[in-house]
């Protein structure tokens, strides 16, 4: 059972999704296809959990920008190979 962040109901659920995500540059904003979410019945929220959101910006953050394409898979965007093993600007994880 997964609670609803927006109106905290028992009715949300795993699900996949697009979003579209600005690089950290700024330049551009790609298409992420099969994105992790979660979807509520309830209030018809569709969002990315804290958890995806860091991880997305983190590897976006970390990888050659220039190499992504105007679409791609959250798959194959979580296995571009990083530049830096991690990214050493996030204090929460020193």
């Amino acid at each position: 059972m997964i609670l609803c962040e927006w109106c905290e109901s028992e009715s949300a659920f795993t699900s996949k999704t697009t979003v579209y995500w600005e690089l950290p540059d700024g330049t551009r904003a790609i298409e992420i296809t099969d994105t992790p979410a979660v979807q509520c019945k309830e209030c018809g929220m569709v969002y990315q959990e804290e958890d995806t959101i860091i991880q997305l910006e983190d590897q976006l953050l970390l990888i050659d920008t220039d190499q992504v394409a105007k679409s791609i898979s959250y798959q194959k965007l979580m296995e571009f190979p990083r530049r830096l093993k991690r990214n050493y600007f996030r204090y929460d994880e020193l």
